[in-house]
C-alpha cells in the first residue's frame, strides 16, 4: 500500500509514538489532576512534558498556555468562540477550511458577529496584505487564517500578517494544522495570539488529541465546565489556563504518544521533513503535468507536500477509486475546504489530492505516475 494521504493524517507513525502510548496504558495511565498517587501523578508529568515539547516548539515561556483538545477542529472553535466579543468583524481568507468558516458562519447567523473574506491571490504577500488593510473596520478584532492550505501548497505570510493584526489591535488566530511540524513557528515573533494544530498530522502523534497554545495574558471565556481536578468547591471554571479549557479527563495515552511525535519531528528537523516532501512534490508536479488532460491546480506552489488535480472528462472520486484499487491512497472531493476549491475553481466535483509524506519514496510517485497513465 502506498499512502499518499498525510494531509487527513499522517501514516504510518514512528515506532516510538505507537511503543509510548503502549507504555503509558500499561505503565502510567492514571487520572491525571485527579489524585495523588503515584499513578495519576505519573500521567500528570507526562503531560506537562508534551506541553513543554508544544511550547518550546512554537515560541512560547508558558507550557500552561498549552489547551489540549481533541483536534484542530475543536481548537479553533474553542479560540474563536471564547475569544470572540459580540458586534465584533472577523476577517478570515479564501482558503479557510470549514474548521474555520462554519463556525463564522454560524456566530453570523445568530447576528453575534460580523465577517469578511480577504483574498489571497495566489500566495502573493503584498496583495494580502492590502487586501486585508482594506477590509479593516473599527469593529475588525479578530483575523483567522490557515498558514498553509490542506489542497494546495500555497503558505500565506503569517508573520507578516501578524505584525499588521498586532499594529491594529485585532486578535489573530492561526490555522496549523497542515504547516505544525513542517515550519518553524514561533508565536512572539510572528504576533500569534492562538496558534491551533493537531496532534495527528506533521507532528506524528496519534489521532485524537490536538492543542491550542495561547499568548500570555489572553482571557478566555470557559468553552467547556466541568470537572478541572482544581478548586471543586467553585461553582465555575478555574480563571487560568489549562484548567479553565480542560474540563474532564485527557487523553493521557494520546498525548503521551504526541510527545513522542514532537520529539522525532524536532530530531529530525522541521526544514529538512519539508525539503523532503517539497522534493517530492516538486518530482510529482513534473510527471504529473505529463498527463494529456491533467489540471494541477497552483502549480507554481510545490513547498509543502500537497498538492491537488483533475483529468479532464474523469471524475475525481472515480481516479481515486481505481488508485485505491492499485494500492495507492489519496484523497478526492472537496477535502472540507470549500473556500479553497472555489478560490481554486476546481469545479463542481472537487479535486483529487495527494499529499506526501516524511515516509513516503521517490518510487511511491513513480508508481502513482505509471498508475494514472494507466487509468487514463
Amino acid at each position: 500500500m502506498i499512502y499518499l494521504d498525510n494531509a487527513a493524517t499522517t501514516f504510518p507513525k514512528p515506532k516510538c509514538v505507537a511503543a509510548e502510548m503502549k507504555r503509558c496504558i500499561q505503565k502510567y495511565c492514571g487520572n491525571p489532576g485527579r489524585s495523588s498517587h503515584t499513578l495519576s501523578l505519573a500521567a500528570a508529568m507526562k503531560i506537562y512534558e508534551c506541553r513543554c515539547e508544544i511550547a518550546s516548539m512554537f515560541g512560547s515561556n508558558s507550557p500552561e498556555n498549552v489547551v489540549f483538545t481533541y483536534n484542530t477542529t475543536y481548537a479553533l472553535n474553542m479560540a474563536i468562540k471564547s475569544l470572540i466579543k459580540p458586534g465584533a468583524h472577523v476577517l478570515i481568507s479564501d482558503l479557510e477550511h470549514n474548521s474555520v468558516f462554519r463556525p463564522v458562519h454560524k456566530l453570523t447567523k445568530a447576528e453575534r458577529i460580523s465577517y469578511d473574506i480577504f483574498p489571497t491571490h495566489n500566495g502573493n504577500k503584498e496583495k494580502i496584505l492590502a487586501g486585508i488593510t482594506s477590509l479593516i473596520k473599527k469593529e475588525t478584532s479578530m483575523l483567522v487564517c490557515t498558514h498553509a492550505s490542506n489542497i494546495c501548497g500555497i503558505v500565506l505570510p503569517i508573520e507578516e500578517i501578524g505584525a499588521l493584526c498586532r499594529a491594529n489591535n485585532i486578535t489573530f488566530i492561526v490555522d496549523a494544522a497542515q504547516s505544525a511540524g513542517l515550519y518553524d513557528i514561533d508565536i512572539k515573533k510572528m504576533n500569534i495570539d492562538v496558534l491551533c494544530a493537531p496532534g495527528h498530522k506533521a507532528l506524528y502523534g496519534p489521532q485524537g488529541v490536538g492543542f491550542l497554545l495561547a499568548a500570555d495574558n489572553l482571557r478566555f471565556d470557559s468553552f467547556i465546565e466541568g470537572g478541572s481536578g482544581m478548586n471543586s468547591l467553585d461553582r465555575e471554571m478555574p480563571d487560568y489556563l489549562p484548567e479553565r479549557m480542560e474540563g474532564g479527563t485527557l487523553s493521557t495515552p494520546c498525548i503521551a504518544g504526541l510527545c513522542e511525535g514532537i520529539k522525532t519531528v524536532k530530531n529530525l528537523g522541521p526544514d529538512m521533513i519539508r525539503q523532503k516532501e517539497a522534493a517530492l512534490a516538486k518530482k510529482a508536479a513534473e510527471m504529473l503535468q505529463n498527463i494529456k488532460g491533467l489540471t494541477l491546480y497552483a502549480p507554481d506552489h510545490l513547498d509543502t507536500g500537497t498538492l491537488s488535480f483533475n483529468i479532464k472528462e474523469k471524475k475525481g472520486g472515480d481516479i481515486a477509486s481505481r488508485l485505491n484499487t492499485a494500492g495507492i491512497c489519496v484523497r478526492s472531493g472537496f477535502h472540507c475546504s470549500p473556500l479553497a476549491h472555489a478560490t481554486l475553481n476546481t469545479g463542481d466535483d472537487g479535486a483529487v489530492r495527494l499529499s506526501i509524506g516524511w515516509f513516503n519514496k521517490e518510487r511511491d510517485i513513480e508508481k502513482l505516475y505509471k498508475t494514472l497513465k494507466d487509468i487514463i
